[in-house]
């Protein structure tokens, strides 16, 4: 009996672990890995203990330039490896909470497998796509179901730079590569 429970017991412990590993790189609305909504910049240094936070803090309001950037927390494994860039909803505020996550490692991924290295027909095929706008070099998709944006270089689909002209979805190439990947916090 003592042998049952105690291999029960590493079943149990041993399916935690797991759990906790996937849920560390897990992109959902309002999630991304152990980030939430309600996470502030203060919290950062803790969730990120094991990795290199590297904070890119802009001038605020005290600084001469009228286009303020956006402070920045970029966060590095310990190999050197940039797995996220944070942007804080209020500059140089211990206490604001997270405006925006962009995604640079393929191990963030969504229930349904999107990550940073999906084809534009795996974003298509298992997300609601609610618009899709054109800038200089890129096209953006939003996908309402993540609260997230995706970036498709022009170049990458045969499209001419600087062209604003209204794209549809059928003019995307399925095997489209995403420039970036952006879930945001709003």
């Amino acid at each position: 009996m003592k042998k049952l429970t105690k291999i029960v017991s590493i079943l149990c412990v041993s399916f935690l672990f797991i759990q906790c590993g996937k849920d560390k790189f897990t992109i959902a609305k309002g999630k991304v890995g152990q980030l939430t909504t309600e996470t502030t910049v203060q919290d950062l240094d803790k969730i990120f203990a094991n990795d290199s936070l590297v904070k890119i803090l802009s001038e605020g309001a005290k600084g001469n330039n009228y286009f303020q950037d956006d402070d920045v927390y970029k966060v590095y494994e310990k190999g050197g490896k940039l797995l996220l860039s944070i942007v804080p909803k209020e500059q140089l505020d211990s206490s604001s909470v997270i405006k925006s996550i962009e995604i640079f490692d393929e191990r963030f991924k969504t229930e349904k497998g999107l990550n940073i290295n999906s084809t534009f027909n795996e974003i298509n095929a298992n997300n609601a796509i609610s618009k899709i706008e054109p800038s200089f070099s890129s096209v953006t998709v939003f996908i309402d179901d993540l609260n997230a944006t995706i970036a498709l270089d022009k170049e990458g689909l045969g499209l001419s730079d600087y062209n604003m002209k209204k794209v549809s979805i059928e003019q995307i190439p399925d095997l489209a590569k995403m420039k970036s990947f952006i879930i945001w916090f709003n």
